[in-house]
């Protein structure tokens, strides 16, 4: 009971303290290894986590919670086969879950088969309306499937559950732009610009926009605050850019005559990504950039509620 006190007050450190004690005590108790568990999780912990849950299915096989965090984590991975095992024996013990569909939906959607994705998060919609999550899922497959009025629909949808959000806005943003609804759009990215302090995507997605729209001025000043942003990541962690997002940038650079590679390390490699983007050359004429960079980074992380800095989805749990 003291760690879900320190649950509700938020500060997670302590209440994992609480629990580690608690399980020294009751080294056997599914539920408390689970919590244990879904907490690491929650805080990217990933050996921990799996640690914990696997001792929680090792004394109890059939534990849901348990069995879909494990898969969550699996998903996360890319081992989406593996997770769907996993799901077939919790739609077994609790068929009617809003996680359970909405994790399902998403590995579909690893797998590049969109309709049984939209399937399954309708599902998971129709179960918990006003989980702005699985909105959040529907809205992104939708602009892979290139539907941008369904897309703007659910985007739409998540933000009124969700308002201080700034990637929602950003992909709403997506949406807009390829609803040739350029006006919106701008007012989309804008607020996603004051909302996301963090996330470099928001201003390059910006940037392209404007320089699609010849307002080079206002593209050259996002392209900047997204050089800084990127700075400041590069500073602060080992993060390894998406090879889309950091070609776009280049060909920006280049189209805005401000150079190619300012900030940017060798591209890496990102798997996940696939979305193909505009070619662009610096001439003497303006030609259009591609303006869907948002998709491959939100892909890569949009399959299972995790919890990151800036408040994107939380741990599975029922």
């Amino acid at each position: 009971m003291l760690g879900k006190i320190h649950l509700l007050t938020g500060d997670l450190d302590k209440a994992i303290e609480i629990y580690k004690k608690a399980v020294e005590f009751s080294p056997e108790n599914t539920e408390l290894l689970t919590t244990l568990g879904l907490l690491y999780l929650q805080l990217g912990f990933y050996q921990k986590a799996f640690e914990h849950l696997g001792n929680a299915l090792t004394y109890d096989p059939t534990n849901y919670k348990a069995i879909l965090a494990a898969g969550s984590m699996m998903q996360t991975h890319g081992d989406f086969d593996v997770a769907l095992t996993k799901y077939r024996v919790v739609a077994c013990a609790v068929p009617e879950s809003p996680p359970l569909w909405n994790n399902i939906g998403m590995c579909f959607f690893g797998k590049k088969k969109y309709v049984a994705a939209i399937s399954c998060l309708k599902r998971a919609n129709y179960l918990a309306p006003f989980d702005w999550k699985i909105l959040y899922n529907l809205g992104l497959v939708h602009l892979t499937m290139q539907q941008y009025a369904s897309a703007f629909y659910f985007l739409r949808a998540a933000i009124n559950f969700q308002p201080k959000m700034g990637e929602l806005y950003m992909l709403l943003a997506v949406a807009l732009t390829n609803l040739e609804d350029t006006e919106n759009a701008k007012r989309a990215y804008a607020e996603a610009v004051r909302l996301d302090k963090c996330n470099p995507l928001v201003n390059l997605n910006y940037a392209v926009l404007l320089y699609n729209q010849g307002e080079k001025r206002d593209s050259l000043a996002q392209y900047q605050e997204m050089e800084k942003k990127v700075s400041l990541l590069k500073d602060s962690s080992s993060l390894e850019f998406d090879s889309e997002m950091v070609e776009m940038a280049q060909k920006l650079g280049a189209a805005l005559q401000v150079g190619e590679a300012l900030v940017w390390t060798k591209p890496v490699k990102d798997p996940k990504s696939k979305h193909r983007t505009t070619t662009s050359k610096a001439a003497s004429f303006q030609q259009p950039l591609g303006s869907n960079q948002a998709l491959g980074q939100a892909m890569s992380s949009a399959a299972t509620y995790r919890k990151i800095p800036s408040g994107r989805r939380l741990p599975t749990a029922p």
